[in-house]
């Protein structure tokens, strides 16, 4: 360890899901202190099997995680603290970071990986099927439902775009849930691909617990379904960027934290990974981004 003075790191890493830890263990494996304060609340924990990620393809991300953790706590120079961030300062030559159980870390260098919760819609029905029949990401799930009977429920302006996409992967309905209907041209495109409009409002869910067998309308309608994509509104898991003065932008789902191609944000040695730091998400996007902001905090420690 390049630092000896009690609870003092050359970085801290906040979140140790899968940016978190790609970024540990390259700082780990430069041989310099690290410190990953997690409060165990990964965002794909409501997934049975991650996709997209290779040589991992259909793997249970909880073992994913759990394997990725033993692997960095191999490290002499890691360590793992259970914990949530409640707040961080900058200091000088560094920052501090306060825990919930009271503890206070310091180090030079932040890492910022706490990830993203997903605000769902209240539904009946709805939040128990997130992850398995009630999904988000045709490319990290859509395989699995192909030429099924699909369904894409409206809740962001990016909505239509996603029932434009998900009709690659079969029939899909494009539920409006009480929302005003797509402008012409959005329309035009929509038949174009064959999506069917469905207008009245969403009720509830139905089927044996985690599938989805039919969504029931405001009219007392029931419609057979095997899927339906949602895009919910997204919310920090902390407010620490914020209290740091990182700049924020923003996009059709929530915000994100602007990063340099260094995953560098717009305070100096503060980096950010995963999906608090782009507007697209996924595994194999988190673990890049990781390694990048491991990569680059050791070669600021350096330079």
């Amino acid at each position: 360890m390049h630092n000896d003075a009690p609870n003092t790191y050359d970085a801290i890493v906040i979140g140790g899901s899968f940016a978190g830890l790609s970024a540990a263990t390259y700082i780990a494996r430069a041989r310099r202190s690290v410190c990953i304060v997690d409060a165990g609340l990964p965002r794909n924990r409501f997934a049975a099997h991650s996709h997209g990620f290779l040589a991992q393809d259909g793997s249970d991300p909880a073992v994913m995680l759990a394997t990725a953790r033993s692997q960095v706590r191999a490290y002499p120079t890691a360590r793992f603290v259970a914990s949530r961030a409640t707040d961080a300062q900058a200091r000088d030559h560094g920052f501090t970071v306060a825990l919930a159980d009271g503890e206070t870390l310091h180090a030079g260098r932040l890492v910022l990986a706490f990830g993203l919760s997903d605000d769902l819609p209240a539904i009946p029905g709805l939040a128990e099927r997130w992850g398995a029949s009630v999904i988000h990401c045709p490319y990290c799930h859509g395989y699995e439902f192909s030429d099924r009977r699909l369904g894409v429920l409206a809740s962001t302006p990016m909505s239509v775009h996603q029932a434009m996409l998900v009709a690659e992967w079969g029939p899909t309905t494009f539920y409006l849930n009480g929302r005003p209907a797509p402008e012409a041209n959005q329309l035009a495109e929509l038949e174009r691909r064959g999506v069917a409009i469905e207008p009245a409002a969403v009720t509830a869910l139905h089927g044996d617990l985690p599938r989805l067998s039919a969504i029931e309308l405001a009219d007392g309608r029931m419609e057979p379904l095997d899927a339906l994509y949602v895009g919910p509104r997204t919310r920090f898991n902390s407010d620490i960027a914020e209290k740091l003065g990182c700049a924020l932008e923003e996009h059709a789902a929530g915000a994100f934290i602007r990063t340099d191609s260094l995953k560098e944000t717009t305070v100096p040695g503060v980096y950010a990974a995963g999906d608090i730091a782009r507007g697209a998400h996924s595994v194999a996007w988190a673990c890049a981004d990781g390694v990048t902001a491991g990569v680059a905090v050791h070669r600021s420690l350096v330079f």
